[in-house]
């Protein structure tokens, strides 16, 4: 075999620069997506970061609402300022620190839920995992009040886009109020405030028109007037700040205010209570009843085909599939994800079923003592208080009354017919006392019924007419029917007992005594129409001071005395309310608290009068002193049940929301007890809608609301 080899190929070579020229452009190219890579990773991570914080942000503001009105009402507690182990919690620092633990602020994952998952020895790669221990950092005080955790709304006005100012001349009030959250009496509103409240301050410092807010419950309506008192305070917030070295995160910082509308009962049913509308006790259905506006519930159940405009509730609602309420049927449950929101797109009106937790950085607080709220005696004396308005004071509507009617002893323990009573009044701006037996006179040999004026050779001014005696023990005497000013001693009277110091007395007709029913039933009788005359023969205060009353047992200071039950039975005393068509004479309304049965014996309010300068009531309706009436059970009748009754104005309960048995509101029942039918019931509701129409003594509400400050809404 022969073979032939091959010629060698042509000769190569290799370009270094080129090599080394492509290799750099691809080192380059590998280390600009790197840091491409990591520079999106770090913007991802900042992203996370913040949404990490502002999630916690959300989630310490709805633990702030939780809070702080808690610590609001602690503030005006007995104690609260009896020692810094007890005030000290309720600043506005421990606040937002206790607001960080129930939000989970302070760590990314919950202890129990790391336990849950067995992890004993976790590595947190969240640089911001931290203990959110620098309070002063992440909350601060707006604008110049950077020395405080939270501006106060107090005395000084923050400028465009915050609320009216308030007002308050109480120092203790000005100083608590920059370190807590305090509810005061004493806190107005006055010059600071004047042009951003719908009326003259000067008339309406306590409460005024100011606008609901922009919230999803639906107590009012966003826009609507509201007649209430706004207590804020507002600062500034970015949890970020506390770590900024470590994570180099920084937010903007957010400006809130946080609110507490104090918030008297105004619509035509308004009850913290677990309500039934639309139907009585008997089962039957209302048939003449109209109610304006909306109404209030803790719970509510609406039965039948019951109407109404909108309805709010703290704990939600149970609708009839024929209720309407503000014009709308719902086949589903209102609160059925989404039923709000394709009735609010489709009719573009505010959603007429709702309830706080719709609300976000919201709460509503029905203020709801239940049956302490009609009884005095059932409360020790408060001291100690951060605020100078207690909380058993401004909750409790038998301590509210100007004037104070007892029943303070009884023949004894098996015949519980009074024997004294104790009429407390103010003159002169201080609390008088004026004790009146029943079964003998005020001294020896003196008819029942006087009542000591003056001491000898004085003289005193009788406005209406009256009896009038002088004398001492052993020596009297008598003229009738006598006015004008009287001088008690010898040249008018003679000397019924010589070398004796006299004094003198009047008898007139009292505003109150005690009467008995046909049942048996011991009652106190009260008749508003008298205490004109009456309070004038005392040089009492004006009625526009004197302008309520409170009717209790005195069971702590005699044993003879017991403490009356609610339910109210046919052993314990009852009030009679008679004279009282015709309440003009109190000039800013009048209030009756009681903790006995009430038996409404006459017509009550029904004469109209002027309404206050600046106020306009409603087209086609007539002003009347505003009243209201407090009792544990109202009957209707003294003598016999009444053929009908009429009921105007607004509606309430101090029954409990957690009742198994719905309160039903319009319920009415006859002195034997027995309930009216639904015919002989006429009920015509509607709400307040102006401080003037507030009667002296009323159920209190708190909204409490947290709003962010933005630029774009001012």
């Amino acid at each position: 075999m022969k073979t032939t080899p091959l010629a060698n190929g042509a000769r190569g070579y290799v370009s270094y620069a080129m090599v080394l020229s492509i290799g750099m452009i691809l080192v380059l190219l590998m280390a600009y997506a790197y840091k491409s890579a990591s520079r999106t990773q770090a913007i991802q991570a900042s992203v996370q970061l913040r949404n990490d914080y502002l999630s916690k942000e959300d989630a310490v503001l709805r633990s702030i609402i939780a809070i702080a009105p808690n610590r609001a009402m602690r503030a005006m507690q007995s104690g609260s300022s009896a020692s810094t182990s007890v005030s000290q919690p309720l600043r506005w620092e421990n606040i937002f620190s206790d607001a960080l633990n129930q939000a989970n602020a302070r760590t990314s994952i919950a202890t129990n839920v790391r336990t849950s998952l067995n992890l004993t020895s976790p590595v947190v790669a969240n640089a911001g995992d931290s203990g959110l221990a620098n309070i002063n950092t992440m909350f601060r005080g707006i604008g110049s009040e950077t020395s405080v955790l939270a501006s106060t709304g107090l005395n000084r006005s923050l400028g465009t886009g915050f609320p009216p100012a308030l007002s308050s001349v109480d120092s203790t009030v000005n100083t608590n109020d920059r370190i807590y959250p305090i509810i005061s009496n004493s806190k107005v509103y006055g010059s600071l405030a004047s042009s951003q409240v719908g009326l003259p301050v000067a008339t309406y410092p306590n409460f005024n028109l100011i606008t609901y807010p922009n919230i999803n419950f639906g107590y009012l309506r966003p826009g609507d007037s509201l007649v209430a008192k706004r207590n804020w305070w507002a600062f500034n917030l970015d949890l970020a700040a506390n770590d900024t070295a470590i994570t180099g995160a920084s937010l903007f910082k957010r400006d809130f205010v946080f609110s507490i509308y104090e918030i008297p009962s105004q619509l035509a049913i308004s009850a913290s209570s677990f309500l039934s509308f639309g139907q009585y006790t008997s089962g039957s259905a209302w048939q003449n009843v109209t109610i304006e506006g909306g109404v209030f519930a803790g719970r509510a159940s609406v039965e039948g085909s019951t109407a109404l405009s909108n309805l709010a509730s703290r704990r939600g609602s149970t609708l009839s599939s024929s209720a309407v309420i503000g014009g709308q049927t719902f086949a589903n449950s209102p609160t059925t994800a989404g039923v709000r929101e394709q009735y609010e797109v489709t009719t573009g009106q505010f959603f007429p079923v709702s309830m706080p937790s719709e609300s976000g950085r919201a709460a509503f607080i029905s203020i709801n003592r239940g049956p302490d709220y009609f009884d005095r005696f059932a409360h020790a004396a408060e001291t100690n208080t951060l605020s100078t308005t207690t909380w058993n004071n401004y909750s409790v509507g038998a301590l509210q009354a100007a004037m104070r009617l007892d029943i303070t002893g009884a023949v004894s323990s098996t015949n519980p017919s009074p024997t004294v009573l104790r009429f407390q009044y103010f003159r002169g701006g201080t609390r008088q006392t004026l004790t009146i037996p029943l079964t003998t006179g005020p001294v020896s040999g003196l008819a029942q019924g006087f009542i000591r004026c003056c001491d000898e050779n004085q003289s005193y001014t009788f406005s209406s007419p009256v009896d009038v005696a002088y004398g001492a023990p052993g020596g009297w005497a008598y003229q009738n029917n006598v006015s004008g000013t009287v001088t008690f001693n010898n040249a008018r009277f003679g000397d019924p007992l010589v070398g004796t110091f006299k004094a003198g007395y009047f008898r007139t007709s009292y505003p109150f005594e005690i009467k008995t029913l046909a049942s048996g039933q011991f009652c106190v009788a009260v008749y508003p129409k008298r205490f004109a005359s009456f309070m004038a023969l005392l040089n009492a205060d004006a009625l526009s001071v004197n302008h309520s009353l409170v009717v209790n047992v005195d069971y702590p200071s005699n044993v003879l005395l017991r403490k009356p039950s609610i339910p109210c039975t046919q052993l314990d005393y009852g009030l009679i309310l008679e004279e009282c068509d015709d309440m003009r004479s109190f000039t800013r309304g009048f209030s009756l608290v009681t903790n006995l049965r009430l038996f409404i014996g006459d017509d009550f309010n029904t004469v109209a009068t002027t309404p206050p300068s600046g106020f306009t009531p409603p087209s086609g309706t007539s002003f009347f002193p505003p009243c209201s009436l407090f009792a544990p059970e109202e009957r209707y009748g003294v003598n016999s049940d009444p053929f009908a009754v009429q009921l105007s104005g607004q509606v309430g309960s101090l029954a409990s929301e957690t009742d198994t048995n719905p309160t039903r509101p319009l319920d009415s029942t006859g002195v034997s007890g027995g309930a009216l039918s639904a015919d002989r019931i006429t009920v015509n509701l509607r709400p307040i809608r102006h401080p003037a129409e507030l009667p002296p003594i009323t159920m209190m509400n708190w909204l409490v609301v947290l709003e962010e400050r933005r630029k774009e809404f001012y």
